[in-house]
């Protein structure tokens, strides 16, 4: 499981992204580099890190389910995840 500070971390930034998306567009289309600069870090989306819902971990991620691949196979192999079903051939 992830640190739970990451998690909130991680979350804010995403805020920050919705919040100057919009901010960020304009000056992108305008060609305002040093408009852009003075934006926070964070507000950039390519900060964002895509993490698993129930742990919070970074790695391992499919986009998909949104979850890392060892919750994925937990809950799959539990029938949890509805059209999932484990293969044999």
């Amino acid at each position: 499981m992830a640190k739970k500070s990451m998690v909130a971390r991680d979350e804010k930034r995403k805020k920050m992204i919705a919040k100057y998306a919009e901010k960020r567009a304009e000056l992108k289309e305008l060609g305002d580099l040093e408009g852009l600069q003075a934006l926070p870090r964070n507000s950039s989306p390519t900060r964002w890190k895509n993490r698993d819902q129930l742990s919070g971990r970074p790695r391992g991620y499919m986009r998909k389910f949104g979850l890392t691949r060892y919750n994925f196979r937990r809950l799959a192999s539990e029938g949890k995840i509805p059209g999932i079903s484990k293969s044999s051939w």
